[in-house]
């Protein structure tokens, strides 16, 4: 794994970088979950939140679909954070989303606030994608080498991607590192029809 993950990686820890309507209501819920010494509370919230959704397509079709007016949506999103059980300052962030029309991007506005509070607790967020499923010792071994490299605690997502063939994509904040074979045979194709 070291010889695929190199020390460059440590320039990459940076703020998160947030934009359009999604990022300004996830500052301005982690501000206020920040104030209310409710940081981790509120992200759990998210998270029963983000779950809820990913386990309803009809759902997320619902909060995408503008054809319901905000009432209906306000009832619906009331209705999700009412079964959730989620805390008072997250009933009132989601209220006011679905008031203003927005529940079509509560999906980003969770996936930003939880970048805010990894960044907030000086994890850094990784991502890896490999041809096929890490077991236990390379996640433990690739998150270790990934702290190392960063010097701070790292939140390590992953994804497959059989089209890779074999290697690995890291991605630290801006930074990719590519040791996938399909990049490495692209590669040797160019030089190829190059020479």
């Amino acid at each position: 794994m070291s010889g695929q993950v190199t020390p460059s990686i440590t320039g990459a820890i940076e703020a998160p970088t947030l934009s359009g309507a999604s990022g300004r209501y996830a500052e301005a819920l982690f501000d206020l979950a920040k104030e209310a010494n409710a940081v981790d509370s509120v992200e759990r919230d998210t998270k029963i939140l983000s779950q809820a959704i990913a386990g309803s397509d009809d759902f997320r079709s619902f909060l995408r679909s503008p054809v319901y007016g905000h009432e209906e949506m306000r009832l619906a999103a009331a209705a999700l954070v009412e079964k959730a059980g989620v805390s008072e300052l997250t009933k009132n962030f989601i209220g006011l989303v679905a008031q203003k029309g927005r529940l079509f991007s509560l999906e980003d506005m969770i996936d930003d606030f939880t970048k805010l509070a990894a960044y907030h607790r000086g994890e850094v967020r990784a991502e890896a994608v490999s041809a096929s499923a890490l077991n236990e010792d390379q996640l433990r071994r690739l998150r270790g080498e990934i702290e190392r490299l960063v010097g701070k605690a790292v939140n390590l997502d992953t994804q497959v991607d059989p089209d890779l063939l074999g290697g690995l994509i890291v991605k630290v904040g801006s930074t990719m590192i590519d040791s996938s074979l399909r990049t490495k045979l692209n590669k040797l194709k160019s030089a190829m029809k190059e020479a």
